[in-house]
């Protein structure tokens, strides 16, 4: 479907510019939203930053996202699935703290020392290379939304339609190339999915 994920944003960027959607930031989920942010970034003539969240995974299975916490300490946990495991206050208190610390650190070494762009008032999309459980991309969204930000958009290349949906009800917008309904996951629908590491993710963003 894309053949890699500068691919997708060009694609993203051309579907945002076609809808309309105008922006003041946007804001990348590192590490393999920010090929795709560059593009999209590019595309609308707006600044890039990054915003990060970080997974909140069950005992004994990490893999099983519970929740998960944005960098300015944001929450999102699935509560039913938290009730249903029976997972206690004080693991959960020490996941938020653990990850949102490696998240916070993240941000900051993506950043370098500069501050983050001013979200008060302003117009945000939020770029990733696809959705799965949509768990960190709420965490993501909230953090923008408890930033001020006047509107936000999720854009991203593909995802589940039921995540899309449920993301839908976070962001003002959400625009998706593609909705599969047999989805697996986002690796599936690019021809090229290999891992970005930080120093080539952090070539992405905007110069100093």
């Amino acid at each position: 479907m894309f053949s890699d994920r500068t691919d997708a944003g060009h694609r993203l960027g051309e579907r945002l510019v076609e809808l309309g959607v105008e922006t003041d930031v946007v804001l990348a989920v590192p590490r393999g939203g920010l090929p795709v942010g560059r593009a999209v970034a590019d595309a609308l003539g707006a600044p890039l930053d990054v915003v990060a969240a970080r997974k909140l995974g069950a005992p004994g299975n990490a893999e099983l996202a519970i929740g998960a916490v944005a960098a300015d300490g944001t929450v999102w946990l699935n509560d039913p699935l938290v009730a249903e495991l029976g997972i206690g206050e004080a693991y959960v208190e020490d996941a938020v703290e653990h990850e949102r610390g490696v998240a916070e650190g993240k941000l900051q070494r993506y950043r370098e020392g500069r501050p983050p762009l001013d979200l008060q008032g302003r117009q945000v999309v939020v770029v990733d290379d696809g959705v799965a459980t949509g768990a960190t991309t709420i965490a993501c969204l909230r953090q923008v939304r408890e930033a001020g930000a006047a509107r936000v958009v999720l854009a991203v290349p593909v995802g589940p339609p039921d995540t899309v949906a449920r993301l839908g009800r976070e962001a003002d917008e959400v625009v998706c190339l593609a909705t599969p309904e047999r989805f697996g996951a986002v690796g599936r629908f690019y021809d090229s999915f290999t891992q970005v590491s930080d120093e080539e993710a952090m070539g992405y963003l905007d110069p100093a």
